[in-house]
């Protein structure tokens, strides 16, 4: 089963995005290779769904994290390797060597460099081999996560012909037969076997570099539970892409599956729904989280709601955008799914009275969902009185302190509902009566 999440929450959360700077995507993105970068690519888009693979993917990269390996292969070879073996090859080990023969004529009689780049190509996948075997020999796998994967490519390596290779003297003119020879037994009869230990270097990558960025950020690692236990509880989580963000602690359970959030603007809540999200998704990756400690049972998916828009195209108005989406949000809860649904500022597209009555009445029909895991935030307080009687509901808020006739935000969560009313203050605040009183 795949984890459902769709493009409008990919992009409220702002998961990928290679070329987009402030991406959670791009806070990963350090790998040396291109096989990491696609490894890792793939890995964004399919979050895992079985909480015993989610778990032994963390407990690999904490190995590699408790290692302090630096990445020990050199990108220019394996590049070199990589195209080696893409070259295309024959089955048949006489045409090898009469190709290889008509390569090396050519590249005395004229400018190809097809024997150049063969020779090359041997080079690069010799010295990338023994900087493969030197990485398995060093690292101290025993009775790890890792120590089946080390064995299996240790056993690759053990290969009389391989071990041959490696023993070459890649400083001396090889002679043509056996550049031929090697060319063939490698793009042929040990393709696989070279693919395999490609693939291998690709994942060092990854792991190296998503546990250098848990030391270097101080994230965690989330413990995966099973779908049943319908918990998601977290403390000091924050957003990983913000420098010193301020860490709140969410509990959210069957018996108590929907976060009421309440606060000022500016006070927090999106960030803080952005924060529960990336956290949620991050940890079915089995990468590290901006927590101190995460547990969470496995959700089926994640939707969020947090800045809808008009859709000219479609003629929809923003209220209008906002009643499909929810309605969007409804069929996935009713469909039994176990997923995480977040909405922020429900119905703010139209008037006070229709939203404080949409507002309360979605969601008190999504609390009656209770496979599903629930955070609505409203600045309409007068809901959450209306609420109270509902002992599945947790009521929180994001705190405004004023300073005088300043406010100030602190980021940290507080029980109940807040009795916040400082619009009129901000806007007096700001000169804009005297502005419009000349």
């Amino acid at each position: 089963m795949h984890f459902s999440i769709d493009k409008q929450t990919l992009d409220e959360l702002n998961l990928l995005g290679k070329f987009r700077h402030d991406s959670v995507y791009h806070l990963f993105n350090r790998v040396k290779t291109r096989g990491g970068e696609q490894l890792l690519d793939k890995m964004f888009r399919h979050p895992l769904t079985d909480a015993a693979a989610i778990n032994e993917r963390s407990s690999i990269f904490r190995f590699f994290q408790q290692q302090q390996t630096s990445f020990p292969f050199d990108v220019q070879q394996i590049n070199l390797m990589r195209e080696y073996l893409d070259a295309q090859g024959s089955q048949n080990a006489v045409l090898v060597l009469a190709g290889t023969l008509v390569k090396k004529w050519l590249s005395a009689l004229t400018r190809d460099e097809r024997y150049k780049k063969m020779v090359q190509g041997l080079q690069a996948t010799i010295i990338t081999l023994n900087r493969c075997h030197s990485f398995v020999s060093s690292v101290q796998a025993a009775g790890s996560p890792y120590a089946q994967r080390i064995n299996a490519i240790s056993a690759l390596l053990a290969d009389k012909r391989l071990e041959r290779l490696r023993n070459t003297d890649i400083y001396t003119a090889l002679p043509l037969k056996t550049l031929a020879y090697y060319d063939h037994l490698l793009k042929s009869k040990l393709h696989q076997e070279l693919e395999g230990i490609l693939a291998f270097i690709y994942e060092v990558d990854v792991n190296i570099t998503v546990s250098d960025v848990a030391r270097s950020k101080g994230f965690n690692y989330a413990t995966a539970l099973s779908k049943d236990e319908d918990i998601l509880k977290a403390t000091g989580l924050c957003h990983p892409c913000i420098e010193r963000a301020v860490g709140n602690t969410i509990f959210l359970h069957k018996n108590s599956n929907l976060l009421f959030l309440t606060g000022a603007n500016m006070a927090g809540k999106s960030t803080l729904m952005k924060s529960i999200g990336i956290g949620l998704y991050l940890a079915h990756m089995g990468f590290p989280v901006a927590a101190a400690q995460l547990e969470f049972s496995v959700r089926d998916g994640l939707y969020s709601s947090i800045n809808v828009a008009d859709n000219i195209g479609l003629g929809y108005s923003h209220f209008y955008a906002e009643v499909v989406r929810v309605k969007q949000a409804a069929e996935a809860a009713a469909s039994g799914k176990k997923l995480l649904l977040m909405f922020d500022e429900l119905f703010k597209g139209t008037n006070v009275k229709d939203a404080y009555d949409g507002t309360l009445a979605v969601t008190q029909g999504f609390a009656d969902y209770r496979e599903c895991l629930f955070v609505i935030s409203t600045h309409i307080i007068e809901v959450g009185e209306a609420l109270k009687d509902r002992n599945n509901i947790h009521f929180v808020f994001m705190p405004t302190v004023m300073d005088g006739p300043f406010p100030r935000y602190t980021y940290q969560l507080q029980e109940g509902i807040t009795e916040d009313r400082q619009g009129m203050m901000i806007i007096r605040n700001e000169g804009i009566l005297e502005l419009l009183n000349k």
